[in-house]
């Protein structure tokens, strides 16, 4: 399958099928030429007519919804694990949110911004990684009784206890890799629009229950707007499954 998508965005996937619906294509394609609908006898309107007959109400949109909200439970309750701290509790969030996206085909074209915004973190990384040198090398000093070389600067330090540079070791090495990490998550969502199906596909008291249960403030996940569309969610027991 190769078309252009919602908001003209490129649908591109070799799906393996049953020979049956394989045949089907093969014959909706007949006497088509390229730009023709496929699936030219059937439009959302007649589906969901026909769906209305099955059940009151009952739209496409439904199995749609369905499905994401289904995957995300799924995926959450496979990857997360006891004990882990916040950080890594969100990145579980988005990881299973993005494959929600995924199969909603919920894509964007890259930002204009991004290859900017991902210089940035480069040339940050690079300075903490040089900073970190530079500690690693007084703390050496230190603990000999030495003082610390003159920063990359060429300006004197000051004198540090070994514990006190030990510290400022662990808030560089944290900075590093937050820093790596939101390299690695801009990169890998740069095409993908997570908020579309937030906002719309996903039941949020499955959100809300896994946050409840993991002890992840649910604002990190739900912005403000969202916080109060989903109010009516925030009350839900942290035992919810979809």
């Amino acid at each position: 399958f190769d078309f252009l998508g919602k908001d003209s965005i490129r649908y591109e996937n070799t799906v393996e099928v049953l020979l049956p619906v394989y045949n089907a294509i093969l014959k909706f394609q007949k006497d088509k030429r390229p730009g023709d609908q496929l699936f030219d006898k059937l439009d959302t309107t007649i589906l969901n007519n026909h769906l209305k007959e099955l059940m009151p109400n009952l739209t496409a949109k439904f199995f749609r919804t369905f499905n994401a909200s289904f995957t995300l439970d799924d995926m959450l309750n496979k990857e997360t694990k006891d004990g882990e701290d916040v950080k890594a509790n969100i990145l579980v969030y988005q990881n299973a949110n993005k494959q929600v996206a995924i199969i909603c085909n919920h894509q964007r074209s890259v930002s204009k911004s991004h290859s900017g915004q991902i210089s940035k973190l480069s040339e940050k990384i690079e300075e903490h990684k040089a900073l970190l040198k530079e500690l690693k090398i007084d703390l050496d000093r230190a603990r000999k009784g030495k003082p610390p070389l003159k920063g990359s600067d060429g300006k004197n330090k000051r004198n540090l206890s070994p514990e006190a540079i030990e510290k400022k070791i662990d808030q560089t090495d944290a900075k590093i890799e937050k820093m790596q990490s939101d390299m690695m998550t801009k990169e890998d969502l740069k095409t993908v629009a997570l908020g579309t199906s937030r906002i719309n596909y996903l039941d949020p008291r499955i959100t809300v229950a896994w946050c409840k249960r993991h002890e992840v403030p649910i604002e990190k996940i739900f912005s403000k707007t969202l916080l109060e569309k989903f109010a009516w969610a925030l009350d839900v027991d942290p035992d919810f499954r979809f």
